[in-house]
């Protein structure tokens, strides 16, 4: 990195920090004189008045960090969208404004960037595309309004995924300057850090509406590509993966949240202490080691973001693929913390346990869309391993296409026939371990014998099978040991 980018960047986020830490406690103060207090509700988590308007600080600094870093002129429209969404908080913060109000101006302001070619890339059909871009930044800033529920979870998350961009951008760049977006991230990326001083657990002020609005939407804009053409990556998967991996903790926790309310009987829309956060204290962690969990998750998440970007399309999918499965039992763990209790509803740290056996079988579904997952992820790592490198595997990558509907069809009958899916992942034991070893043997068994029988079994092919068999009775014993082994963590 050369000494130009390496002051394009410094530069703003200093003065963005520099100037967050004066403006944050002047918001905090004029919140406190007007009134503009939240106080602790039965719906919310803190338990003492804290001052909004933090939002105010971040945005100002961002903003004024932008404009004296000589970058307002470059990008007018992305500053113009975010100042207003920025207002469009605060409006909300002073009067509470309807949500579908707010909505109509995230919409509005989704529409202006598509109409300034800022979008996805990621379909052919413009069309298409656009309206996709439109429910991404729509979906991204409310995703970041919900996951601001916990002290430092939503500026700290931010500054995780605005230094994930800031990365991704250079290392992308072919020029040996950063870019006006570069910049602004910086900019941004300073005022958060500033605000964070001040809203670490336990905060003394929120940044409110108008802070999370402005952050999900600023960092949503500038996932997106300025260029009104498709990505130029030939790795369509990796071009998705890429900004989703980076910005996974806010949609991560916004699907849960959806997901259990509607499990639940409950409206989506409606306030609730069942966050990921919140399940993360009510099994045992403290607020801050809660916040510290997720903050993790989400540095993992944007450096296999950055991964993806970079590497082969065989590696993003096997990677991305694993990623996604951890994260989905990470979720399954979470739901299963019982938080709708009316006994645990109270302003005290919620006193919960987890929700017995029954809500795992509603999870059967989810446990066989597990298993194809690990399924075809195990298949494919054995036939990158007989195949060796990329070169090897390509000449052979008809018989793994060919073969994979059999293996998955095989080993999820095999499954069910040895009775995988008869016990309780929480109380799994030696006997469960033994039935998956049984129910990969038998599938292979199957399988090869189908190969057999439509000369298709080659010597390679029963190598594969070979790895198959020790990698799948692995990945899924482990899937099954999830539970205890998180349990144990945590604890």
């Amino acid at each position: 990195m050369t000494p130009d980018i390496l002051t394009a960047v410094g530069r703003p986020f200093l003065l963005g920090l520099v100037l967050a830490l004066v403006l944050v406690p002047v918001s905090r103060m004029i919140a406190r004189r007007v009134g503009m207090v939240a106080h602790p509700r039965h719906d919310r988590w803190h338990r003492q008045s804290v001052p909004l308007l933090g939002g105010v600080g971040i945005a100002l600094a961002t903003f004024l960090a932008a404009v004296a870093s000589g970058i307002a002129d470059d990008i007018p429209v992305l500053l113009s969208t975010v100042m207003v969404i920025f207002v469009v908080g605060l409006v909300d913060d002073v009067l509470a404004v309807k949500p579908f109000t707010k909505l109509i101006a995230q919409i509005a302001l989704a529409s202006t960037l598509v109409y300034f070619d800022y979008r996805l890339g990621w379909l052919d059909s413009r069309l298409l595309d656009s309206l996709l871009t439109m429910l991404w930044v729509v979906g991204l800033t409310n995703a970041f309004n919900l996951l601001d529920n916990m002290d430092g979870l939503c500026g700290g998350t931010a500054l995780v995924v605005s230094t994930t961009l800031i990365i991704g951008l250079l290392t992308g760049a072919s020029q040996d300057v950063a870019g006006p977006e570069v910049a602004f991230l910086a900019a941004l990326a300073g005022a958060v850090a500033g605000f964070l001083v001040y809203n670490f657990p336990p905060a003394s002020v929120f940044m409110g509406d108008c802070g999370a609005l402005f952050l999900g939407f600023s960092l949503a804009a500038l996932t997106l590509n300025n260029d009104g053409v498709r990505g130029s990556r030939s790795d369509v998967l990796s071009a998705i993966a890429a900004p989703v991996f980076v910005v996974l903790i806010p949609i991560f926790d916004t699907t849960l949240v959806t997901v259990m309310r509607l499990l639940s009987g409950r409206s989506p829309a409606m306030g609730g202490r069942d966050h990921s956060s919140h399940r993360l204290v009510a099994i045992g962690l403290s607020e801050r080691n809660a916040v510290f969990v997720l903050w993790l998750l989400a540095a993992i998440g944007g450096a296999i973001g950055l991964t993806v970007r970079s590497a082969t399309q065989g590696f993003s999918l096997l990677v991305g693929g694993l990623f996604v499965i951890l994260m989905a039992m990470f979720a399954l763990y979470l739901g299963r913390v019982r938080v709708y209790e009316e006994a645990a509803e109270t302003l005290e740290v919620p006193s919960v346990t987890p929700i017995p056996g029954e809500f795992m079988y509603k999870t059967r579904v989810f446990e066989v869309l597990l298993d194809f997952g690990l399924i075809s992820a195990s298949y494919y790592l054995a036939t990158r391993l007989q195949f060796g490198d990329d070169e090897a595997y390509l000449r052979n990558a008809e018989v793994f296409y060919g073969s994979l509907p059999l293996v998955v069809a095989a080993q999820l009958v095999a499954f069910f026939a040895a009775g995988v899916y008869r016990g309780i992942w929480h109380y799994v034991t030696g006997r469960d371990a033994a039935r998956i070893v049984a129910g990969v043997v038998l599938a292979m068994a199957a399988a090869q014998t189908v190969m057999v029988f439509l000369s298709y079994l080659s010597a390679d092919l029963r190598m594969v099978f070979l790895y198959y068999t020790g990698i799948a009775a692995t990945l899924v014993i482990l899937s099954r040991a999830s539970m205890r082994v998180l349990a144990r963590l945590f604890r």
